[in-house]
């Protein structure tokens, strides 16, 4: 009995922890290059609206996925636009974001309030990964799962193992050095943030498609800021993101075991959210921001010729 609970949380929290994992991913690429997207949220919705419309629509969830992740890219891109170009204050650009994803995402979403997807994503990895002990089998059933797995080994190793990590974290340390080295800082900016955002709508996408494949008002949840919060308690790292986006999946999944024991529900389902202010509060204090490894430009507007 023992063992098929543990087995219940794992795979709770990799299905739980995968969309978390893959706005972490995006969302430490771009603060590692400066930019701070408190967006998520609204990029996550419009990915979810987006990519199951189109699942729905068409019949084709990997198309849904696709678009849905696109879409993300695509709307991030106002956030660059204003953060980067327009050098406006990040904060502000990423909480209109916030209200402007939502807004598109309750109006595009009333059409299909209810509704179920025919088609799903099935397993279509190879069944030689199902001998993987415990999580094999998720794996198979769940390849966006195997995705978040391995991308964040790849991301890890792109991020502090090759060139291209080193100018990203170069713009996000000190981007006037970088400036001064021919780094086109504005350029890394923006690819970083439109990942940022591609990853989001992937999440969102996922949500919607796989995790629910049904559509109802506010799928999100507040997954977009309790992604924010995993950025920090990763340390800005994709392997620490790995097993922070999992630990609270299994929070999540463990209020399904709890209710059995007494505990009223309101609570359990506020542990996430209680466990991200107290994550938040910690990291915002400046001293300790600066021990944790902040990006030492993050959030702060770049102006050629400006240190």
């Amino acid at each position: 009995m023992n063992v098929q609970i543990l087995n219940f949380i794992i795979y709770q929290a990799m299905k739980s922890g995968t969309p978390l994992l893959l706005a972490t991913l995006g969302e430490i690429y771009a603060e590692r290059a400066g930019i701070l997207n408190l967006g998520i949220e609204g990029m996550m919705a419009f990915g979810a609206v987006v990519g199951f419309g189109v699942a729905y629509t068409t019949g084709n969830p990997w198309l849904g996925l696709l678009l849905g992740a696109l879409a993300g890219a695509l709307i991030s891109l106002i956030h660059a636009f204003f953060s980067i170009s327009l050098r406006v204050n990040q904060v502000v650009s990423g909480l209109a974001l916030v209200i402007l994803g939502l807004g598109i995402h309750s109006v595009m979403g009333k059409p299909y309030v209810g509704q179920k997807l025919s088609n799903t994503i099935t397993g279509i990895i190879s069944p030689s990964l199902a001998q993987i002990p415990v999580v094999g089998s998720i794996i198979v059933q769940d390849p966006i799962a195997f995705l978040g797995l391995a991308l964040s080994v790849v991301l890890w190793y792109v991020l502090f193992k090759t060139k291209y990590g080193i100018i990203l974290r170069s713009v996000g340390e000190n981007p006037a050095a970088a400036d001064a080295l021919g780094i086109n800082v504005y350029k890394v900016r923006y690819l970083a943030t439109i990942f940022g955002g591609l990853m989001a709508g992937l999440a969102g996408a996922y949500l919607s498609i796989i995790f629910r494949p049904s559509w109802t008002e506010g799928i999100t949840a507040g997954m977009g800021w309790i992604a924010i919060a995993l950025t920090i308690f990763s340390l800005w790292n994709p392997i620490h993101a790995l097993w922070a986006s999992y630990f609270f999946g299994a929070i999540s999944a463990s209020q399904y075991l709890l209710q059995g024991k007494g505990i009223p529900v309101d609570i359990l389902g506020m542990m996430p959210y209680i466990f991200t202010l107290v994550i938040v509060v910690i990291a915002s204090l400046a001293q300790l921001k600066k021990r944790i490894g902040a990006p030492e430009a993050l959030a702060v507007p770049y102006v050629r010729g400006q240190s």
